[in-house]
């Protein structure tokens, strides 16, 4: 679990956003210091991808205010572009360019984004793959991956970047079970690094370990939140009980 930081890095205020009639946010406020890992948790269809896409301006919210480093994003005026090199975003599907190499897909974004140069870019890729025990497959295409390899190139591709915030959306759901821990691993690292992260997912016992704070949602608002003990052991909301007790039926919670 890494220290908590000073400030409000990100701050979520009386959010909403609807899909036509469905409202699929209600007013969900969120505060995320610098350098903490904020867990969303929740049944599916609660929000929490959503939540992760307003943020980085995926969706547009129709009320509400969302700021990040400072920087308000949901005015109509910030630099959607600039925004997104600051954010990085990993999705439960890989999203890999099945014809580029794992190295060209981890070095697309630097140099078409941030200008690196190829020497740049390749160096600081092989010493991210090298980080997470890939580095011999930088060659490969990622039909030769595991499941769980593709999904820690995916992880390392947002890192290429140097991002100041990862959001991470279910990013474990689509893998075999036993490919969820490298990549939970993974997270882990960048957890104890500093990251900030806020992180959709299912995984309890992952969540208990590395959030800071935990946030259930129900409904499209967070109808719950705070330390991680308090939330696992003791949580006051009918609902949030409910789901707990739900999750350790199915085995999610170790």
């Amino acid at each position: 679990m890494s220290s908590n930081g000073n400030g409000r890095f990100v701050a979520v205020e009386r959010v909403t956003k609807r899909f036509g009639e469905l409202e699929v946010l209600r007013e969900v406020t969120l505060e995320v210091p610098e350098h903490d890992v904020v867990c969303l948790i929740g049944a599916s269809g609660s929000g929490k991808s959503t939540l992760l896409r307003c943020l980085n301006l995926l969706e547009q919210v129709e009320e509400g205010d969302i700021v990040i480093d400072g920087q308000p994003v949901t005015n109509g005026k910030v630099d959607v572009n600039a925004l997104r090199k600051k954010i990085g975003i990993v999705f439960q599907a890989y999203n890999l360019f099945p014809h580029m190499t794992v190295l060209q897909n981890v070095t697309l974004a630097p140099r078409k984004a941030r200008g690196a140069s190829r020497d740049e870019a390749e160096e600081r890729a092989r010493t991210l793959l090298r980080r997470i025990g890939l580095e011999d497959k930088a060659d490969e295409y990622p039909d030769k991956l595991s499941g769980g390899q593709q999904q820690r190139v995916a992880i390392v591709r947002a890192l290429a970047m140097e991002p100041k915030l990862m959001l991470l959306d279910e990013i474990t759901s689509a893998l075999d079970p036993q490919l969820v821990s490298e990549v939970l691993n993974l997270v882990r690292e960048l957890a104890e690094s500093g990251m900030t992260m806020i992180l959709a997912t299912h995984e309890m016992g992952f969540a208990r370990e590395v959030a800071d704070k935990v946030c259930f949602l129900d409904a499209g608002a967070i109808l719950e939140e705070g330390d991680p003990a308090e939330i696992f052991t003791a949580p006051k909301e009918p609902r949030t009980r409910e789901f707990l007790a739900r999750v350790l039926e199915s085995g999610r919670a170790a």
